[in-house]
């Protein structure tokens, strides 16, 4: 049976679209950056629904999250949510697919190692600042300061995200980690840490005193409200570590 993309006459996208246009026979020939978004897209979605080729589903999901952006943060089940029709098989694959580059750019950027705020906001921020529902994250040191892993402890809702020392020095424990620096954003893109946030501070600092595994710094991170201004909060650079 053809797993040919099905046009909306019902014909193949091979059948209605010329050969040398097709997004595969493209990107063989002229090289991945010659593609659209639209068409990056149909090639992971292989097929379209019924009454939309692949390549108009690719134009729908991309329209209808606003920016291939914000496309590349949606979950599995969001995408789903978002467009009827897309089963968790499409769903998972394009929410795979974005994880994977974001990983690629985060393995590019990582910096032999972390002295300050602003590097941790430069690393981190891409993926969080214009995110709907906080994450915190912890970035595993060595005693250098070079970056052994970077690792998701929990996501929240709008305004928190609930997250225990334990959790977080468990893995780094785990990944024997010198000293960590904990790092969650505010959807709000207010960076000003709340009641919460202080007391997770203090709760994981002295944590960190009894493990020996100092936690350097608490950065969390807003979104610029003018030009490139950078919007993040150092807990160390306020002196309150």
């Amino acid at each position: 049976m053809s797993s040919e993309p099905k046009a909306t006459d019902g014909t193949t996208l091979r059948e209605s679209v010329p050969t040398h246009d097709m997004p595969r026979e493209k990107l063989i020939k002229s090289g991945r950056a010659s593609l659209s978004d639209e068409e990056l897209i149909a090639l992971f979605l292989r097929t379209g629904i019924p009454g939309c080729n692949v390549l108009e589903l690719a134009r729908k999901l991309k329209k209808d999250a606003g920016s291939l952006a914000q496309l590349g943060r949606m979950e599995a089940l969001d995408i789903m949510k978002q467009c009827k029709g897309i089963g968790p098989a499409k769903a998972a694959t394009l929410a795979a697919v974005f994880e994977l580059g974001a990983r690629a750019v985060r393995e590019t950027l990582n910096p032999l190692s972390i002295t300050s705020a602003e590097q941790v906001y430069d690393f981190l921020a891409a993926e969080l600042r214009f995110a709907e529902q906080e994450h915190m994250y912890v970035l595993l040191l060595s005693v250098r300061n070079e970056l052994i892993r970077c690792v998701q402890i929990g996501v929240g809702t709008l305004n928190s995200v609930i997250s225990h020392p334990r959790e977080i020095y468990r893995e780094a424990i785990r990944y024997s980690a010198s000293r960590i620096i904990l790092v969650h954003n505010h959807p709000s893109g207010d960076p000003t840490p709340s009641e919460q946030d202080f007391s997770l501070t203090r709760d994981v600092a002295a944590a960190g005193k009894t493990l020996r595994i100092p936690l350097l710094d608490h950065v969390v991170i807003g979104a610029p409200t003018c030009g490139d201004r950078k919007a993040y909060y150092s807990f160390k650079e306020h002196q309150h570590l």
